[in-house]
C-alpha cells in the first residue's frame, strides 16, 4: 500500500504540518471559499486530489464526503459541521481536539474581568481622541474602577476551566464560590452564588438544562453593580435580558467571549453600553493552543491510520 494522502483544510502550526507529512502525502486546499467547502464542493475535492483523510475546520462534512473511502476525518475546532451519525455508520472515525486549553480560556476571563473592573478599554480610546479632560473632570475621577481583592468572585461550573479560574482569582486576594450540582466541593446552589458573588463567570457547557438559564430573574438576583462573564457560550443566558440589566444600572459591567453563530451585529444596543468588553471567541486564541491542538490531532490522525497496518503486521 502507498502513502495515505491528507487533505489539508485548515492552517496548521509547522511543526503540525511536518509531522504529518512524515507519514502522509500533504495536499493543502487551493481556493478555499471563506465559509468552508459545502458538502458537494468538498466530495468533488476529495475525489480530485485522491484524499483519504481530511482534516477541516468549519466545512461541511455530509453524505456526499462521507460515501468516499475515507480513513479519518479530523476537525481542529468542534465538529458540528459533520454528520458525526453517518460518520459512525459508515465506519469513518471522526478525531477531534477535544479539550479545551483551560489555561488560556482562564486566563481571557481574568482579562475581561480586568477590563470591566477598571475601565480599560473605554479609558485607552479616551487616551486615543486627546478627550481626557472632557467636562473638567480628570480621568482618576471619570474612569474610577473597583478593587477585587476582599471581591467575592462565583464561579458556575467548577470543571477544568472553572478551577483553573479559581485558583487564579484565589491569587488576587479573592474569596470564590463556586455552584456545580456535578461536584461535591461546590457549595452553593445557583440563587446562593448569585445572592453573594461581585463578579459572576460562566464555565459550563450548553445542554437542555443549560440553554439560556441565565434570564431575566437570574439577572435580577444578582448583586446591584455585580460584573457578568460569559468564555463559554451565548446560547447560556438571554441577551436581551442582558442589556436590561445593563442599561438599568443593575449590572456594573460584562464581559463576553461569545455571541449566538459567534456573530454580534454592529448596531446590537450591547455595542453601545461603556461598562461592556466584548471579545470574538478568543478564548484559545493563543499561539501556543494552536501548536498544541494540530500536534495531538495530527498523532491522533497517525495512530488511528496506522493502526490496521501495525495490527497485520
Amino acid at each position: 500500500m502507498g502513502r495515505p494522502r491528507a487533505l489539508v483544510l485548515t492552517a496548521l502550526p509547522q511543526g503540525a504540518l511536518a509531522r504529518l507529512g512524515e507519514f502522509a502525502d500533504v495536499v493543502p486546499a487551493a481556493d478555499r471559499p471563506s465559509l468552508g467547502f459545502t458538502d458537494e464542493q468538498l466530495a468533488d475535492l476529495v475525489i480530485g486530489t485522491g484524499a483519504t483523510i481530511l482534516i477541516t475546520d468549519g466545512d461541511v462534512v455530509g453524505r456526499c464526503v462521507l460515501s468516499l473511502p475515507l480513513d479519518a476525518v479530523a476537525c481542529l475546532g468542534a465538529p458540528v459541521n459533520i454528520d458525526q451519525q453517518l460518520a459512525a455508520e459508515r465506519g469513518v472515525p471522526v478525531l477531534r481536539a477535544a479539550d479545551h486549553d483551560v489555561n488560556a480560556v482562564a486566563e481571557l476571563t481574568l482579562a475581561l474581568l480586568f477590563a470591566v473592573s477598571r475601565r480599560i478599554v473605554v479609558a485607552d480610546r479616551e487616551v486615543r481622541r486627546g478627550r481626557l479632560y472632557r467636562g473638567k473632570v480628570p480621568p482618576n475621577r471619570r474612569y474610577r474602577g473597583t478593587r477585587l481583592a476582599g471581591r467575592t468572585f462565583g464561579i458556575v461550573g467548577l470543571g477544568r476551566v472553572g478551577r483553573a479560574v479559581r485558583w487564579r482569582c484565589e491569587g488576587l486576594g479573592m474569596r470564590v464560590i463556586a455552584c456545580d450540582p456535578y461536584v461535591a466541593e461546590a457549595t452553593h446552589t445557583l440563587p446562593e452564588l448569585l445572592a453573594e458573588a461581585d463578579v459572576v463567570s460562566l464555565h459550563v457547557p450548553v445542554t437542555g438544562e443549560t440553554w439560556g438559564f441565565i434570564g431575566d430573574t437570574e439577572l435580577t438576583a444578582m448583586k446591584r453593580g455585580a460584573v457578568y462573564l460569559n468564555t463559554s457560550r451565548g446560547s447560556l443566558h438571554d441577551l436581551s435580558a442582558l442589556v436590561d440589566a445593563l442599561r438599568s444600572g443593575h449590572l456594573g459591567g460584562a464581559g463576553l467571549d461569545h455571541f449566538e453563530g459567534e456573530w454580534l451585529d454592529p448596531t446590537h444596543p450591547l455595542t453601545r453600553l461603556s461598562n461592556v468588553v466584548l471579545t470574538p471567541h478568543l478564548g484559545e486564541a493563543t499561539n501556543d493552543s494552536e501548536e498544541e491542538r494540530a500536534e495531538r490531532i495530527v498523532e491522533d490522525i497517525i495512530e488511528m491510520v496506522a493502526m490496521p497496518t501495525a495490527e497485520l503486521a
